[in-house]
């Protein structure tokens, strides 16, 4: 089984309202994320919430997405995809880490990041647009003590540098991998980029 750990914890301080709530082709940022990322070969979707936790979970209701809150959100990044892996089923074989404000991502790149994992030989997936790595991750779940136990500093950057002959990455024609949505702007640029 495959999983995702979709990240919508934050406090959007510099986009000035919590982004993931931000309306978006007829839903919302995340709810769109949720969306795209159900109609890949993901089995499973858990969506971390912290700031205004109650009101990210309740635009979810009815979404294929079961919500996990992380108490301790202000710790960072990591503190929330630990809450995740905690949730995770026994039986989830690799975890998607994908971000809440990174609209544009495609079923597409989901889709080939999971087809690599299963026939590449690796345990980490990292999507590559002329030659940056991006987002999301895809990781084995054999990872998950190590992540819970280790890389405070530094989050999965420190999973990859720990392992770089485990890490496949993969090419893929669309720089949506490269790009979150942090401000004003950003919002706009991604409105206007998915019509």
């Amino acid at each position: 089984m495959k999983c995702a750990i979709i990240l919508a914890a934050g406090k959007s301080d510099r986009m000035g309202a919590q982004k993931v709530l931000l309306p978006l082709r007829g839903t919302t940022v995340l709810g769109h994320i949720v969306d795209r990322i159900a109609r890949s070969a993901v089995e499973r979707i858990f969506v971390v919430v912290g700031h205004e936790g109650e009101r990210v979970a309740e635009a979810l209701r009815g979404a294929p997405a079961s919500i996990v809150k992380n108490p301790d959100h202000e710790a960072g990044m990591l503190s929330s995809v630990r809450c995740g892996l905690r949730a995770l089923p026994e039986e989830c074989e690799a975890v998607l880490v994908a971000l809440g404000d990174q609209p544009r991502i495609t079923t597409e790149v989901v889709d080939a990041m999971a087809r690599a994992f299963s026939s590449g030989g690796k345990g980490i997936v990292v999507p590559v647009y002329r030659g940056e790595r991006g987002h999301p991750i895809l990781f084995a779940a054999r990872y998950r003590n190590e992540i819970l136990e280790r890389h405070d500093d530094v989050g999965l950057r420190g999973l990859l540098a720990a392992h770089p002959d485990d890490i496949l990455d993969l090419e893929v024609a669309d720089a949506a991998v490269l790009s979150d949505m942090d401000d004003p702007d950003a919002y706009r640029r991604e409105q206007r980029a998915l019509g």
